[in-house]
């Protein structure tokens, strides 16, 4: 059994469900519209995706924490959100203000976690 295939064992043994991992989607480099807002709508898009290939859906993500370099931009990200969970069922998320990113022009960062498979 290789190292991965022990640490995949050791989670769905702890947690009772598998692990995916995900890239970064960082919005400067995938979003095809003119605002950052259109970037986000789209990375929620590739989440989604991504997440649907591994059987689940945005409404598996348990948390969330977004980086965003403006705090004046918090109401919108927030608006936005709510427009991804209709029923209200938010993951636990943290909105953070930081000063800049590690790669220049990026202007937000989404990390999440998602449960799919849970047999809890």
């Amino acid at each position: 059994m290789t190292e991965r295939e022990r640490l995949r064992k050791a989670i769905r043994d702890l947690h009772g469900c598998d692990s995916t991992w995900l890239r970064s989607e960082p919005v400067h480099e995938t979003f095809r519209g003119e605002t950052v807002w259109d970037g986000v709508v789209e990375v929620f898009a590739l989440l989604d995706q991504t997440l649907k290939r591994a059987g689940g859906t945005l409404a598996n993500l348990v948390t969330m924490t977004v980086f965003i370099k403006e705090a004046r931009h918090g109401d919108r990200f927030v608006e936005l959100r709510r427009q991804k969970f209709p029923d209200g069922n938010y993951p636990a998320s943290a909105l953070i203000t930081v000063t800049n990113f590690a790669r220049p022009g990026m202007e937000i960062e989404i990390q999440g976690v998602a449960v799919i498979g849970d047999r809890a």
